[in-house]
C-alpha cells in the first residue's frame, strides 16, 4: 500500500510519482480523491490511496510514503510580526527579529560586531597619521614628530641627518665637518700665531687678541685699558689723575677745586665725579647743576586739599572736616555729637563731611526743610492694606485696619454703630446692651498723666437721669480707670504712663437708670498709644 498526503500544490506530483511504476512492477490504481476544499480553508488537503500487487520479486518496500516542505514565507502563511523576519524550515518556519546595527558595526551571526576600518582600509587618515580602531569607530593619531637632527623616512621613523652630507656645509672655512648622531660638530684647523694675535674663526688667518675684553691685561684699579695692535695701554678714568710717587690713579675732588662754580645748592664728591644735589623742597633741573622748585602737590601727600608754596606746601581741609596733628591726614567732624541742641527732629545720621536727618523706615517722610519727620497719611494716600469690609485708620508712624462687626441680635445702623433687634424678656432687656458704638482714640506716650481721653452719656440728658460706669473688658493691665463727673456723665481716664507703642480694645459699660429702669450702652474704644511726634 502506498499512500500520499499532499497539498492542493502538489497534487500532481504525487500522482504521477504513483502511477506511473512500469513492466517490472504490475500496479493497480484504484484510488479515490477527496474534494479539494477551496477557501475558505485555504489548505485543503487531498488523500490518496493506492492498491498494488507485486508479480515480480522487487527490492522496494513494501510501503512508500512521500512528503514535500511548503515555504510557509513566500506564501505568507506565517504569522510573523512586522519586526520580524520569516525563516522558511524543513516542514515549519522560524521568526526572527530583524537586527539594526549603529553606524560601525556589522551583522554577525545575529549579533552586531564591530567593524575594523583600520584593517578593511575604509579610514580617511592622512599619510602623517596612524589609524587606531575603537569600538563603533576609529581615530586618526599623529606619527611622532622626530626631534632636531632627524628625519622621518617613508615609514615614518626617525632617522639621523648627515649635516655634512647637505650641499650648504655647515662649518666655515678652516673648519672640519664631523657628523653625529643627531648633530654634527666642527673641528678648527691648526694654524701659529704671533704673540698679541690669535687664529681668525674660520681659521684662515691670525688677527689681534682683545686684551682688555678678554682681561689678559694687568691695569690697575681705577685705569682704563686700550687695546692696541698686538698690545695694550693703560690710561687714568675720566676725574683720576696718575700718581707718580704711589703709581696708581687717584681722584680729583672737583668740588675743591671748582668751588660755587659746579652747583646752585650743594656740591657732592664721587669717586671720579661730583654730584649736584639740593635741598628738600627742591629738585635738580635737567642740567644737573641748578635747583626747582618741587610741586609736592603732585604727589597728592595730604588727604584731600594741597597748596604748593616755595619749598614746601601746606594741606587743607574741605568743610565738616579737620587737619590731624600730623598736618596731612583730614578727619570727619561728627556734627551728630558735637551739636549743641537737636539737628534733626527724629534721628542724626553722620556721613563723611557732613550730617543727614533720618525718619523712621516706615510710616513718615522728611519734611521740606530736611530736618523733621511728618507723619503720612496711608488712609489718605491709598498706601494701606486694608480690605473693603475694613475701616482705615491713620496713627503717628502707621494705620490700623479696622472691622467693626455687630453680633447676633444686632443690626448695624451705621459704620460704627449696632443697635438691638429684640429683647426676650425683661432681664436681658437690662443686661444686654440697646446700643453698641465704636470709637478709636490715638495717643502719644508722651501724654501727661492722668489723662481723660473719653467721656460718656446720655443725650439727651433729663432730670433724674443717672449712670453707672465700669471697664467690663480689655484693662487686664490695670492701665485706665473710670470716674463718674456727674449723676449722668462718666469719664476714661489713663492713668498709667505707656512707654512703648501699644493697642488697646477695652469695653466700657453705661447703666443708664431712668424713670425706674435700667438700660445698657456699651463704649468699644480701640485706644491706640504710638510713638511721640518726630
Amino acid at each position: 500500500m502506498y499512500s500520499c498526503m499532499v497539498t492542493t500544490g502538489v497534487i500532481l506530483m504525487c500522482l504521477l510519482s504513483l502511477c506511473s511504476l512500469s513492466h517490472t512492477l504490475s500496479l493497480s490504481c484504484p484510488y479515490s480523491v477527496f474534494p479539494l476544499l477551496y477557501p475558505p480553508l485555504p489548505f485543503a488537503l487531498l488523500s490518496l490511496s493506492l492498491s498494488t500487487s507485486l508479480s515480480v520479486s522487487s527490492s522496494f518496500p513494501p510501503s512508500l510514503s512521500f512528503h514535500t516542505d511548503i515555504n510557509e514565507c513566500l506564501m505568507s502563511t506565517h504569522t510573523c510580526q512586522m519586526n520580524e523576519h520569516c525563516v522558511n524550515t524543513a516542514g515549519s518556519f522560524v521568526c526572527r527579529r530583524q537586527i539594526t546595527c549603529p553606524l560601525g558595526y556589522q551583522i554577525s551571526n545575529d549579533v552586531c560586531e564591530d567593524i575594523d576600518e583600520c584593517v578593511q582600509g575604509t579610514h580617511n587618515c592622512g599619510p602623517g597619521f596612524e589609524c587606531v580602531n575603537s569600538e563603533g569607530s576609529f581615530r586618526c593619531n599623529a606619527k611622532p614628530h622626530c626631534s632636531m637632527g632627524f628625519t622621518q623616512d617613508t615609514r615614518g621613523n626617525c632617522i639621523d641627518i648627515d649635516e655634512c652630507g647637505v650641499v650648504g656645509r655647515p662649518c666655515s672655512h678652516g673648519f672640519n665637518c664631523i657628523n653625529t648622531v643627531g648633530s654634527y660638530s666642527c673641528q678648527m684647523k691648526i694654524i701659529m700665531c704671533n704673540r698679541g694675535y690669535h687664529a681668525s674663526p674660520d681659521g684662515g688667518r691670525c688677527i689681534d687678541v682683545d686684551e682688555c675684553q678678554s682681561a689678559l691685561h694687568r691695569c690697575g684699579e681705577g685705569q682704563i685699558c686700550h687695546n692696541l695692535p698686538g698690545s695694550y695701554r693703560c690710561d687714568c678714568q675720566t676725574g683720576y689723575q696718575y700718581d707718580m710717587f704711589r703709581k696708581m690713579c687717584v681722584d680729583v675732588n672737583e668740588c675743591w677745586r671748582y668751588p660755587g662754580r659746579l652747583c646752585a645748592q650743594t656740591c657732592e664728591n664721587t669717586p671720579g665725579s661730583y654730584q649736584c644735589s639740593c635741598t628738600a623742597g627742591f629738585s635738580l633741573s635737567s642740567d644737573g647743576k641748578n635747583c626747582e622748585d618741587v610741586n609736592e602737590c603732585l604727589t597728592n601727600p595730604c588727604s584731600q586739599e594741597c597748596a604748593n608754596i616755595y619749598g614746601s606746601y601746606q594741606c587743607y581741609c574741605r568743610q565738616g572736616y579737620y587737619l590731624r596733628e600730623d598736618g596731612h591726614t583730614c578727619d570727619d567732624i561728627d556734627e551728630c555729637a558735637q551739636s549743641i541742641g537737636h539737628l534733626c527732629s527724629f534721628k542724626c545720621v553722620n556721613v563723611p563731611g557732613s550730617y543727614q536727618c533720618a525718619c523712621p523706615d516706615y510710616g513718615y517722610t522728611m519734611s521740606p526743610n530736611g530736618r523733621a519727620c511728618r507723619d503720612i497719611d496711608e488712609c489718605t494716600t491709598g498706601a494701606h492694606n486694608c480690605s473693603l469690609a475694613e475701616t482705615c485708620y491713620n496713627i503717628q508712624g502707621g494705620f490700623r485696619c479696622l472691622s467693626f462687626d455687630c453680633p447676633q441680635n444686632y443690626r448695624k445702623s451705621s459704620d460704627t454703630r449696632c443697635e438691638r433687634l429684640s429683647c426676650p424678656n425683661f432681664l436681658d432687656c437690662q443686661n444686654s446692651p440697646l446700643r453698641i458704638t465704636y470709637y478709636h482714640l490715638s495717643f502719644q506716650t508722651n501724654i501727661v498723666i492722668p489723662a481723660q481721653i473719653f467721656r460718656i452719656g446720655p443725650s439727651p440728658a433729663y432730670s433724674g437721669d443717672n449712670v453707672i460706669i465700669s471697664i467690663t473688658q480689655g484693662n487686664e493691665d490695670n492701665y485706665f480707670s473710670t470716674r463718674k463727673l456727674n449723676a449722668y456723665t462718666g469719664a476714661v481716664y489713663l492713668h498709667r504712663q505707656v512707654h512703648e507703642p501699644r493697642d488697646f480694645l477695652i469695653d466700657v459699660e453705661m447703666k443708664l437708670w431712668r424713670q425706674g429702669t435700667f438700660t445698657t450702652f456699651l463704649a468699644r474704644l480701640y485706644v491706640f498709644i504710638t510713638a511721640n511726634s518726630l
